[in-house]
């Protein structure tokens, strides 16, 4: 027996290893009710979308991951399934924003067969859920023969591998994109929708828009940096790690009460990236501890409260004369006080780190990376937890005061307020301002 020969039963042997361990997926209808079958058995989704902190998600219910690519597929898939999760598969099918051009045939073609070689690698992974066909390719695009290219693919799809849905990604809801999807992209089981502030009327209104199928939430969270209310030089204030849990309770609430046509959701993000703001959409710190969003989520998927709890936030302000109707300006030089109310429920001690960070001019679209702005060492000058004495920088511009306290169980509570320096003159003086506490959070 020759060496192809020997590959070729190899591969064989390795192909049937792994359909026998494939796991069918479909989507079903039933006295109006959509569910989600896994294994012959309903599957509803809780899920978050990222790549790291599984072992978490596993501990506080979760079932299910997103990925919005095929970077490092397999090993990914191997991962959740040693966890017990299974994952939403991302494709990340090209975006006009970034250059692509859905007018070049040959373009879109290699983009097709790129997707069926790696559809036929995983298709029968055992801890594949469905497969997410481009994500937001909707965001800033003209040429709506992106939804042909979706079709294409989620066709191709359903010849490859008839054990596991489709699905596709918009940013938001409106009724084109939903009638585009259903005219152009016929082969989707599944509309996905990213949304935020507005979730509540994307749930109320995805029927409304003609969808009759099944849909999830695959991206959920915070009031989005562009749904907030602004400072005078537009800088958008950030709602604290309490408020955010607050949103998030209200929101999972609106999504459990769809579930006749909503298969569940992923909530953003599972992890920590800079976005606008180093702390605005991740449920982690950077060093790895989770926020007060994640004894939400506990409560809801495992019906049941955390037995350490996050710590909270409450007042949290800059000692200012000015108005927050057009945000917090302080004078450079001066030496300034701030304020923020922690709680911890268990009484556990708390450790607060208080810091200074420029306003990020790195923003950018759809989720894009982002570099974040440095961190000004040498401005804080009394820290007594709660309470920060600081100095206002030199250099007139935009800024923010972050403030963060830690528990030692793994968990973290935060805020941040911007800030306007005006240029006074003056050297640093020692005393400071008698001025009466200007809250940002109330």
């Amino acid at each position: 027996m020759n060496f192809k020969s020997i590959t070729a039963m190899l591969l064989t042997t390795l192909s049937a290893s792994l359909s026998a361990q494939v796991v069918k997926v479909e989507v079903k209808q039933a006295n109006g009710q959509w569910s989600l079958y896994r294994n012959g058995e309903p599957y509803y989704v809780k899920g978050g979308g990222g790549q790291v902190h599984l072992d978490e998600l596993v501990n506080i219910g979760g079932n299910s991951i997103r990925t919005w690519s095929l970077n490092n597929a397999e090993e990914f898939l191997d991962n959740a399934h040693k966890k017990g999760l299974t994952v939403m598969m991302g494709l990340w099918v090209q975006h006009e924003r970034h250059g692509f051009d859905y007018d070049d045939t040959v373009a879109v073609r290699k983009q097709l067969d790129f997707f069926r070689k790696r559809i036929n690698q995983l298709k029968n992974h055992p801890a594949l859920l469905m497969w997410g066909v481009g994500n937001e390719v909707d965001l800033f695009y003209t040429n709506t023969k992106v939804w042909n290219a979706v079709q294409d693919i989620a066709k191709m799809i359903h010849e490859e591998d008839p054990n596991h849905p489709t699905s596709t990604v918009t940013a938001g809801l409106d009724s084109m994109e939903v009638a585009l999807v259903m005219k152009n992209a016929p082969d989707i089981d599944i509309y996905c929708v990213n949304t935020y502030s507005d979730l509540d009327n994307a749930v109320k209104n995805i029927a409304k828009f003609g969808w009759t199928g099944p849909y999830l939430i695959t991206e959920w969270g915070p009031n989005g940096h562009w749904e907030v209310n602004k400072t005078a030089w537009a800088a958008p204030i950030e709602q604290s790690s309490s408020e955010k849990a607050m949103s998030y309770k209200a929101r999972y609430a609106s999504i459990e009460k769809a579930s006749k046509t909503c298969l569940g959701s992923y909530v953003f993000l599972w992890g920590q990236k800079q976005e606008t703001t180093s702390t605005w959409y991740g449920l982690f710190a950077k060093s790895g501890e989770s926020s007060e969003v994640l004894d939400v989520l506990h409560s809801y998927w495992k019906k049941q409260k955390p037995e350490n709890n996050c710590p909270t936030i409450g007042n949290f302000g800059i000692e200012t004369d000015s108005s927050l109707s057009v945000g917090v300006y302080i004078s450079s030089g001066i030496r300034y006080k701030a304020k923020a109310d922690f709680m911890d429920a268990d009484g556990d001690k708390l450790k607060v780190k208080w810091t200074v960070v420029k306003e990020s001019t790195d923003i950018k679209a759809g989720g894009d990376a982002e570099n974040e702005p440095p961190h000004i060492l040498g401005l804080v000058k009394k820290n007594k937890g709660n309470n920060v004495e600081f100095i206002a920088q030199s250099e007139e511009g935009a800024y923010r005061l972050f403030v963060k306290a830690y528990d030692k169980n793994g968990h973290y509570a935060y805020a941040n307020i911007p800030f306007y320096v005006k240029n006074s003159g003056v050297e640093p003086i020692v005393k400071l301002r008698k001025k009466k506490l200007n809250f940002l959070y109330e």
